[in-house]
């Protein structure tokens, strides 16, 4: 048996169509039809590949004279690569759906967890409101921490949910056939969905801004008035980020399951020193707020350390994947 009647063979064994190998090959499907139709033959590393990819050896590919599948390059040690069928994918898609929705709220919460510190300061520097700087520190510092208990909440309720599904994010795996064709049609309905929604919440960061120059414009003494202003940008901002986070965790569904984007093969192989850096970026961004806030107790001022750390997240990142790139 040649090697063209092989590949179809173990092909239509796995139950992939031409274009869903091609995709786990990384080629186009003319390639794997020319494979097929004996007109090529693929190099020496997509053999390997195909290899690895069908549990066979390169001897039974390329050797015409063995007609038995063997397997003398693979042993009990050797880890299988996941393969997903259409019932758990259908599975995953839904629940990140389903999840999206309340984990945007849990980021809108943490957006929110200091709006009422920073009213309540600004009220304790008012005489008529009789409110002394302790007691509006203690309870807006009450009011922040119940906001970060209930995002916390949540975000841990939606993990148990989808921790399940944690090894689509993290390791290589196949899809069994049909898959590849209903995830990226799905994808491609929910594009115009995706950019919309992208639109939106950056009008709205952006629109953000205005309450405050509006407070400015009013009364630029008035420190009430412009924390209050402060306040309702802050609201803006939420419900932009709850557009950006809903649509981005539907988006990055699809994504994982294609395997695309920062869930490509080649990206998860770097993941796990990502993440590492990330959590260390962020302990260290939390340890700096709470140090210079218990310190100096300025609470009103210091949660610009948050808005700092936001801006320079996607810098560091950026130099960490060139790094990584590099090496």
């Amino acid at each position: 048996m040649i090697f063209a009647d092989k590949l179809i063979q173990l092909r239509k064994k796995s139950g992939w169509s031409q274009e869903e190998l091609a995709e786990q090959m990384n080629v186009t499907r003319q390639s794997v039809s020319k494979w097929e139709g004996s007109q090529s033959v693929p190099d020496l590393e997509k053999i390997v590949r195909l290899s690895e990819l069908f549990g066979v050896s390169t001897d039974y590919l390329l050797k015409d004279e063995i007609e038995h599948t063997e397997h003398p390059n693979f042993s009990k040690d050797t880890p299988s690569i996941k393969r997903v069928s259409m019932e758990e994918a259908n599975a995953f898609l839904s629940v990140k759906a389903s999840t999206s929705k309340s984990f945007a709220y849990a980021v809108f919460l943490c957006i929110l967890s200091p709006i009422c510190l920073l009213i309540l300061g600004a009220m304790s520097e008012v005489p008529a409101y009789g409110l002394s700087e302790n007691t509006a520190g203690g309870i807006g510092m009450i009011l922040l921490l119940i906001f970060v208990a209930a995002a916390v909440a949540l975000f841990m309720l939606n993990n148990s949910k989808t921790d399940s599904f944690a090894y689509l994010e993290k390791e290589i795996f196949e899809m069994e056939y049909g898959i590849y064709g209903m995830v990226k049609e799905r994808r491609e309905r929910y594009k115009s969905t995706y950019t919309k929604n992208n639109v939106i919440g950056a009008c709205l960061c952006i629109m953000a801004f205005i309450p405050l120059f509006t407070g400015v414009i009013l009364n630029e003494d008035n420190d009430l008035l412009l924390v209050i202003m402060l306040s309702v940008s802050f609201v803006l901002v939420g419900i932009g980020v709850i557009f950006f986070v809903r649509s981005g965790i539907i988006w990055a569904s699809y994504e994982i399951l294609l395997q695309e984007g920062d869930y490509s093969k080649a990206k998860k192989e770097k993941q796990s020193v990502t993440t590492a850096i990330s959590t260390a970026y962020w302990l260290i961004a939390a340890s700096i707020y709470t140090a210079y806030s218990l310190s100096s107790n300025n609470w009103e001022h210091s949660w610009i350390i948050w808005v700092v750390a936001g801006i320079l997240f996607p810098a560091v990142i950026g130099m960490l994947n060139v790094f990584l790139k590099r090496k």
